[in-house]
């Protein structure tokens, strides 16, 4: 297969995604959701990886918020992001290059049936944990059957699907699975594996700063101060270092979170050189912000990344469980009320463009205009289920940017009126009840640009006469309210593959409508929805595929669930000039997997540029 070029999702991408399914008949290093694996058995290294990259220092990362736990299996408690992911470790490793594909990691290889009902995985007989333990059968066996059971939501849909999993032989593990759904082979290899004898007379539900979870991942926690830091140190006996999946990665010594309360410490602190890697979500405070001595000097290099991911979803959902936001017309009102033009140029300039659809910016995406051929086929199927603009259409309103944005509020008023409601008084009231029309948007501290979007978003609703209260809770508040589907409208933001399968049904799936700390934010039960799912599961064509995908971003989008904003299509990145990672960038991008996996610290030359010194050092 073609190479991807850096950050673009070129057509060989496509024809892994969508080529007819393989045929696994025998014992692989690794496994596609279609078509073969991309790179051969015995492959030297990732990719986007340095096979070459010097062992040795540190990244620190400034983090807004803080944490309550180190468990990140479960639902009880906050735990930083970042840790399922540097201190957990998994039957296979899914590449960023290719739209899903995994390979062997804990597991040496994989078969699995031609129609994909079972898999099996042969441990690598190196495989250990960071206590030096062997990672056995058992320990699988017990973190699929823990996981499905005690552990966090997002681990149950798979577990119900399994029929049975079992020894098979000497190193071998089977899963066998009650329904047609090809992903769940490859599901099955990212789950986490957890050491079984840690947990004995231990409750794994209701674990938190107290026990840190034994694992055989690269880094483990050396120390942490709880809401402060984490400092988590590279094992120097990691059983793994050399398999072709992690050569080259996690060369780092150290990775390090420091934790503030809000934006702008986080900043300083990166400014200062307290920490040395951050991320920039708005262009024009990296147009203008980012001039400060250390950036002048050549200290801290400042870089712009593209990718082939698709937008994902990004804004303030409403809760559809609340009766304030049952109805599509109030949902859209609220939508037409959002002044994004005008807030987009007080924020950004105008410079970042708007998210359209849950699958913009990839081949997923709808399309402008009705719905056409197998697209319109699919949505067909639930045509009585359907919201309003599916089949027909559907669009963002488009303000002229002046703050008064007359055109959007009229349409406001004239849908909150179709939907009942009235101005009275200068209250925008219930004309049946009388009740004023009320309701909270609950926000994260330290999350100051949303809060400055909102702040001009409550004046501009002020002018349809309603007037929300704004809650502002620290990290841990909000994630047990969020989890409770405890709001009315809140900060919500949904990553999405060039890939999407099960994880769909924990996004906006009914049955995860109603569990607790699911994601399903918006609360949305839609047949439709499911069905399209379904679709996208099963799907063995490229028509198929695209086409699911391309409706489900249809009712989704006209949905009206969620206001969206900004698309970050570019990431935008500033680190410590002796940090470095490889020229070549995946077509995922600036991604979990990306950084800080492949990333390494070598002293700068001084003369040579951040972009040479990453291409010399990967040759």
């Amino acid at each position: 297969m073609t190479k991807l070029l850096p950050g673009l999702l070129q057509g060989s991408a496509i024809a892994v995604l969508c080529s007819a399914a393989a045929l696994q008949a025998e014992p692989s290093h690794g496994i596609a959701m279609y078509g073969e694996p991309a790179l051969p058995e015995g492959f030297t290294a990732l990719p986007y990886a340095n096979p070459d990259a010097p062992t040795g220092g540190r990244m620190a990362t400034a983090e807004v918020g803080g944490f309550d736990s180190l468990n990140p299996y479960i639902l009880k408690g906050s735990v930083p992001w970042q840790l399922s992911y540097l201190t957990g470790e998994s039957l296979m490793g899914r590449t960023l290059d290719e739209p899903f594909t995994l390979y062997g990691l804990l597991a040496e290889s994989v078969e699995t049936a031609e129609d994909r009902s079972w898999v099996e995985f042969t441990l690598h007989p190196e495989a250990k944990f960071s206590d030096g333990s062997p990672v056995t059968v058992e320990d699988v066996i017990w973190s699929f059957e823990t996981l499905g059971t005690e552990g966090h939501p997002r681990y149950i849909g798979f577990w119900e699907k399994v029929e049975s999993i079992e020894e098979t032989g000497e190193r071998k593990v089977r899963l066998t699975f009650n329904t047609d759904d090809r992903e769940l082979a490859l599901l099955a290899g990212l789950r986490p594996i957890l050491k079984k004898a840690q947990w004995e007379g231990k409750s794994f539900a209701e674990s938190g700063l107290d026990t840190v979870p034994i694992t055989s991942a690269p880094y483990v926690i050396e120390d942490f101060e709880a809401g402060r830091f984490i400092s988590l140190k590279r094992d120097e006996d990691y059983w793994g270092a050399d398999i072709p999946f992690r050569r080259g990665t996690n060369v780092l010594d150290e990775i390090r979170l420091e934790f503030f309360g809000d934006e702008t410490a986080a900043f300083e602190a990166f400014k200062t050189g307290e920490t040395d890697f951050t991320r920039e979500f708005n262009v024009a405070r990296w147009e203008s912000q980012y001039d400060f001595p250390r950036v002048r000097s050549g200290e801290v290099v400042l870089e712009e990344l593209q990718h082939g991911r698709p937008s994902g979803m990004t804004g303030f959902v409403m809760n559809t469980r609340k009766p304030v936001f049952e109805d599509w017309r109030v949902r859209q009102a609220m939508i037409e009320a959002f002044n994004f033009e005008f807030i987009n140029e007080a924020m950004t300039g105008g410079a970042q463009p708007r998210i359209t659809s849950y699958f913009s910016n990839s081949p997923l995406g709808m399309e402008e205009g009705p719905a056409e051929g197998r697209v319109r086929e699919f949505l067909l199927r639930w045509e009585e289920d359907l919201p309003e603009g599916a089949l027909e259409g559907y669009a963002l309103p488009v303000a002229d940017g002046s703050e008064r944005n007359r055109k959007g509020t009229a349409a406001a008023l004239a849908l909150l009126s179709s939907a009942g409601w009235v101005i009275q008084n200068g209250v925008l009231t219930n004309e049946a009840t009388g009740e004023p029309f009320a309701f909270d948007i609950l926000l994260e501290t330290g999350g100051s640009e949303n809060a400055a979007i909102i702040d001009m978003y409550v004046q501009a609703l002020e002018r349809i006469g309603v007037t929300p209260t704004v809650t502002q809770v620290d990290s841990a508040q909000f994630k047990e309210r969020t989890d409770a589907f405890d709001f009315d409208m809140t900060y919500f933001r949904r990553g999405l593959s060039l890939s999407p399968g099960n994880e769909q049904y924990a996004y906006w799936g009914a049955e995860a409508a109603d569990t607790p700390g699911g994601r399903n934010a918006m609360g949305v039960k839609s047949p439709a929805v499911d069905g399209l799912i379904e679709l996208l599961l099963t799907s063995e064509s490229q028509d198929d595929f695209f086409a699911a995908a391309k409706a489900l971003d249809r009712v989704l989008t006209a949905g009206r669930y969620v206001i969206p904003i900004y698309q970050w299509n570019i990431s935008r990145i500033a680190y410590d000039a002796d940090l470095h990672h490889p020229e070549y960038i995946p077509v995922f991008g600036d991604w979990p997997g990306w950084q800080p996996d492949v990333w390494w610290h070598e002293e700068a030359t001084g003369e040579t540029s951040g972009a040479e010194a990453d291409a010399e050092s990967s040759q």
